[in-house]
């Protein structure tokens, strides 16, 4: 069974999403429409996109924890080679989280989206819309074109943003940051070493 058939069967059962190796408590899967959060056309993926195992990353660009985690995040799936890895821009935090989900997700259709979430994520503390935007722009990021496609895709976006609380919900999550790997949920900032020990768990289990 592939990696979305055995996340689909344990949701299907009414079974919790396991817990990483971190002790965070499980989440009740029974309402979690697994296919929108694995499959959603609109959610920017990293990472290799034909990967064995896929991390979903729900994040706040306000969220320290989440900034603690990013790099080791990244650095696993730079390093690894075989980790599909989906954003999922959650802002809870404050007004300017939604300016950096927005500011992120626009990017997304000029190629920017990683380059864009890499700057914000960079940011010390939380972040003011104008710090944003400058992040941003130094990132690479047209602002001009940035500009036209906020206001061109502003629905759309704001509908991906929405799909995501509508999930996190399901999912009955409480904050940021949260990783699901594989079947695995942690609900906690996340070292490079945590990060690998859940993939290669679930890899173990799968027989990979």
């Amino acid at each position: 069974m592939d990696r979305r058939g055995f996340l689909s069967a344990l949701s299907l059962a009414g079974a919790s999403i396991l817990t990483a190796t971190t002790g965070s408590e499980p989440a009740q899967s029974n309402a979690v429409d697994v296919r929108a959060i694995l499959d959603d056309p609109d959610a920017p993926v990293g990472g290799n996109p034909a990967g064995d195992v896929t991390i979903v990353a729900y994040v706040d660009y306000n969220c320290p924890f989440c900034k603690r985690s990013e790099p080791d995040l990244q650095r696993l799936v730079s390093t690894d080679g075989r980790i599909r890895l989906i954003y999922k821009d959650w802002p809870v935090l404050a007004k300017s989280s939604v300016t950096g989900a927005r500011l992120a997700l626009a990017a997304k259709y000029q190629e920017k989206y990683e380059a864009a979430h890499a700057a914000l994520m960079a940011l010390h503390g939380r972040g003011p819309d104008e710090a944003m935007r400058d992040a941003v722009a130094a990132a690479g990021v047209d602002t001009a074109q940035l500009d036209k496609d906020l206001d061109a895709h502003s629905d759309a976006i704001m509908d991906l943003i929405r799909r995501n609380a509508a999930q996190a919900d399901a999912l009955q999550l409480k904050g940021t940051p949260v990783y699901l790997i594989g079947p695995y949920i942690a609900a906690e900032a996340l070292t490079y070493d945590e990060f690998a020990d859940a993939v290669a768990e679930f890899r173990a289990h799968m027989g990979r």
